[in-house]
């Protein structure tokens, strides 16, 4: 079979320096938006200690045309700033407080369940892939799986925390920029979208690897069991990633809602206008949802992925000759894919400088390219170096031969496969292309008919990247069986610092418009702001399909990892109680969608009663002399969220429990291969992010139930009984 060619000291150094690269790199754009100063004497100083500048250094002020350059702006803007900050450090907080209370029962829950499958026994065991060796007792799986979940979830908490915090410091910063010209602050968005990309990716590949490494002190050789224990940690992202996407979710929607329906279209206002109660609440949701939200279902899917092919890779041959290098190289994958990441940064931030707003969105799909043809390369070069020439993989009860090259192409795969759904995504999301300009034109004849055209994109818009999905999952399957579609997911999650970093500019965007309207700032300025928010929607719903596709192969490779553990070889479609899981499964997304649209509705409601309320009994309200409660629809929007993501949360957690108890194991495989497919199916739906979360949380809670090298079904026989 061979060795590999990077030794285990090389692969020791690289991934823990890679991280540390990015976490400098992440400070370093950190400094530079803070640079931008929000008092009137540090930008005045600012400005007059440099004469030119690029890129988002420090230049002279253009003055505007409408006057409007003068301390009081900069004043307002920081004081809006600090009140989205406040809003959204406060809802997270609350947030994390009780998903913090669930965390610790759930944690009890796996060690229970995985202590308890053997009695909590502390004698070593007959490994199950190789009977010649003992591996740990199930006490020690019960422990260090409990560890990793709550590593996992920590990592989570404060991947999405950080995220918010630099999103919140850099939407003012954004709107001062604005003031030099576009270019100036879409590279201030950026690079504060980088430093949460950056600092995300980093974060949850040193977390990983340090926590492999401890645990491999006690574990040793026994990489079945080590690789076991750490799905805890992907179990951990996921389940914050479900409350993240659910609540912060629910929270900008029903802000959004709020905020529209009352401000704009009863009281015709404009959009982010400092008379309409809920603007900032409607600001706080866009860093609650799609900053920390967004940043907790990435990340859980990164987790994921990286759990999954671990799992897998633990059966394979390298894993019995015990070459640490190989058996870390999802590991390696990301690690390049960071600094493929940080050089593809360059080129906007530095290489080019963006001089018209039409420059805008080509700049950003610019990053997606330049990061995908050398991760390309990268991905080569570390398949030939940190794998075997070839080696074996678990093939459902059989063996199967795979060369290095053969998982360099699933890698290269899925990379492609994200980049075409994510422009596929921007076809059918953009304003400069035929599907959106036909929606557009349908509202002549009225909202029923735009409302018809738009269903009909959305459904049309699922095609090609099912397609794209399809024949990733084939040539990975073809070439390394279940081990080549978890490579593929990671694959597509490889380039995660620049998605992310293009995710988080498009809030940041918005965010900075607001901020602009609330302070007066003159319509120059907020023309260019606007033009920032166009090309951040377009390029969120690009991260959307990147989300979309990935949670369906980090899915798949879950139940491979979990068919693999559980020692199951077919699942026979034609069995009565496999079908009846399917039909189940097909379900679950849609009950789960229901609940999700009905609790933004309950709180859109309150919501919008508390918006007509103050506009009703503020005397002065409508004509600017008095000042909304703003305070008043936070609180709402907060309470209303976290009291709804309750049951969709426990729909996740409590069906492959009650399922696997009562119908068995075959049932269970049933009801996540139909949650898989009818979560992928209804992609082009707005709320299929969470979905995707819920069923790749149902995978692992089950795979979590596969471990100390047992069946399934004795986990559920001793749970029934």
């Amino acid at each position: 079979m061979g060795d590999t060619l990077l030794p285990a000291i090389g692969t020791e150094i690289l991934i823990p320096a890679c991280s540390l690269v990015a976490i400098a790199f992440a400070l370093l754009q950190w400094l530079i938006v803070s640079r931008v100063k929000l008092s009137p004497g540090g930008l005045d100083s600012a400005g007059a200690n440099s004469g030119s500048g690029k890129n988002g250094y420090a230049e002279y002020l253009i003055e505007e045309e409408d006057g409007l350059n003068d301390h009081s702006v900069v004043l307002k803007c920081a004081d809006i700033q600090n009140a989205i900050a406040e809003g959204a450090t406060s809802f997270l907080f609350t947030e994390y407080r009780y998903v913090g209370i669930f965390m610790v029962a759930f944690a009890a829950l796996i060690f229970l369940f995985l202590g308890s499958v053997e009695g909590f026994g502390t004698s070593s065991q007959p490994c199950k892939y190789d009977p010649t060796k003992l591996c740990k007792p199930a006490l020690a799986t019960a422990i260090f799986s409990t560890i990793s979940f709550m590593l996992g979830a920590v990592t989570s908490v404060v991947s999405g925390f950080l995220g918010m915090k630099i999103a919140t410091y850099a939407n003012a910063r954004t709107t001062l920029e604005a003031r030099k010209g576009v270019g100036k602050a879409f590279i201030i968005a950026f690079r504060s979208g980088a430093v949460m990309g950056f600092l995300l990716a980093a974060n949850g590949l040193l977390v990983l690897y340090i926590t492999i490494n401890l645990f491999k002190l006690y574990y040793g050789d026994d990489w079945g069991g080590l690789f076991e224990s750490i799905t805890g940690y992907g179990l951990g992202g996921s389940s914050m990633a479900l409350f993240g996407r659910v609540g912060g979710g629910i929270y900008t929607k029903a802000a959004d809602v709020g905020a529209d329906l009352v401000g704009k279209v009863e009281r015709n206002i404009p959009e982010d206008d400092p008379r309409n109660p809920a603007v900032i609440a409607d600001n706080v949701g866009d860093n609650v949802g799609d900053i920390a939200g967004m940043g907790s279902d990435l990340f859980g899917s990164y987790a994921e992925s990286t759990c999954a092919a671990l799992v897998v890779a633990s059966i394979s041959s390298f894993g019995i000759n015990h070459e640490f290098t190989a058996m870390l190289y999802p590991l390696i994958v990301s690690s390049v894919g960071i600094l493929v990441c940080l050089i593809t940064t360059l080129f906007a931030t530095d290489f080019f400088e963006i001089k018209d707003v039409k420059e805008i969105e080509p700049a950003l799909k610019r990053q997606l390219i330049i990061s995908t043809i050398l991760m390309t390369v990268g991905v080569a070069i570390v398949s030939w170096i940190a794998l075997p020439s070839s080696f074996t993989i678990f093939n459902f009860g059989t063996q199967k031969v795979v060369k290095n090259w053969q998982v360099a192409l699933c890698v290269a795969v899925g990379l492609w496969a994200g980049l075409i759904i994510g422009f596929v995504t921007e076809y059918y999301t953009s304003n400069a292309y035929s599907p959106v300009q036909d929606v557009a034109d349908s509202c002549r004849t009225g909202a029923a008919t735009n409302v018809i055209f738009g269903l009909a994109l959305g459904y049309k818009s699922v095609i090609i990247p099912i397609f794209a999905i399809a024949v990733g999952i084939y040539v990975s399957f073809s070439f390394a069986a279940m081990y080549g579609i978890a490579m593929a997911a990671l694959g597509m999650l490889s380039t995660i610092a620049t998605g992310l970093a293009i995710d988080a500019y498009g809030p940041i965007s918005d965010n900075a418009g607001g901020i602009a309207e609330m302070a007066g700032m003159s319509h120059r300025i907020r023309e260019r702001t606007d033009a920032l928010d166009a090309a951040g929607n377009t390029t969120a719903a690009i991260g959307k399909g990147f989300a979309i596709g990935s949670a369906a192969l980090v899915s798949l490779a879950l139940f491979g990892a979990y068919v693999s553990r559980a020692g199951i070889s077919t699942v026979d479609v034609l069995s009565p109680k496999v079908f009846i899981g399917l039909l189940v499964g097909a379900m679950l997304p849609y009950w789960f969608s229901a609940m999700t649209m009905k609790s933004v509705g309950s709180a859109a409601l309150k919501m919008v009663e508390e918006v007509r309320r103050q506009f009703n009994t503020i005397p002065g309200l409508m004509e600017g002399t008095a000042k909304p409660d703003y305070a008043t629809c936070v609180k709402i929007s907060t309470d209303a969220s976290i009291k709804e993501m309750i049951p969709p949360g426990a729909l996740v957690m409590l069906t492959p429990l009650i399922v696997g108890i009562l119908f068995g194991v075959e049932t269970l495989s049933g009801v996540l291969a139909g949650s898989l497919v009818s979560g992928v199916q209804s992609m082009q739906e707005p709320w299929v992010q969470k979905d995707q979360t819920h069923t790749r949380q149902l995978l692992l809670v089950i795979l979590l139930g596969t471990h100390s090298r047992i069946h399934l079904d004795h986990l559920l026989t001793f749970s029934s009984s």
